[in-house]
């Protein structure tokens, strides 16, 4: 595994078409992965602390690991092969005796690491190969949180006027919202969306984050 990583946090997770946009970041850099909405509503849920009647794939593989005394030490992002990334799950379990420790590295896919990453609270770090290669859209998020905010404050203005026909005057946060201002496509198969970069054409993608962020 590359030493020379970035540590990250999963700044937003946004639902698309039949996908989610997931702004992995720091205070300097932001970039995005898409992932299918299955992975992506998990990690929204783990975000929010929604509590589940019964266990979803990824609460089973969590309670999995904490039956045998493992758990998620960390997740590295460590390669981008054309559009799509490539991530590395470590592991590490001790003994019923807690007195030999073993360490596991698992080939994984992004979406299901930052899953179980949010799910275990542990560090998501990105090698700095992948941190150079991809576009900064911390101008796009700011963007959207802002458009986000100003809805949210528009629909507290109206629940405390508490006037029902003022309901169909509030601005939505839609989909296509979040298209719009972020240059995304939508109707993409979920094949498109299998943890990528936004596409097959970078160049071509990385012009509509600048269209966007203009």
């Amino acid at each position: 595994m590359n030493k020379d990583v970035i540590e990250v946090q999963v700044r937003a997770v946004l639902p698309l078409e039949g996908s989610f946009a997931v702004f992995l970041g720091n205070e300097t850099k932001v970039f995005v992965i898409y992932i299918d909405e299955s992975v992506g509503t998990a990690i929204s849920m783990f975000m929010r602390g929604v509590s589940k009647e019964r266990p979803l794939t990824h609460d089973l593989v969590g309670h999995l690991l904490l039956a045998f005394g493992a758990r998620v030490e960390r997740v590295v992002i460590n390669n981008i092969n054309g559009s799509v990334f490539h991530a590395r799950l470590i592991i590490s379990a001790e003994n019923e005796l807690q007195t030999t420790r073993k360490v596991i590295e698992l080939d994984a896919r992004p979406s299901d690491s930052i899953a179980m990453a949010v799910q275990q609270s542990a560090p998501i770090f990105v090698a700095k190969s992948v941190w150079d290669t991809v576009e900064d859209v911390s101008d796009t998020l700011a963007q959207i949180e802002k458009k986000g905010l100003e809805v949210q404050q528009a629909a507290e203005a109206a629940a405390e006027e508490d006037e029902d026909d003022d309901e169909d005057d509030i601005e939505e946060f839609s989909d296509e919202d979040i298209n719009t201002i972020a240059g995304l496509e939508p109707g993409k198969s979920e094949d498109e969306y299998d943890d990528g970069f936004g596409g097959d054409d970078d160049d071509e993608e990385g012009e509509e984050w600048k269209k966007a962020d203009g």
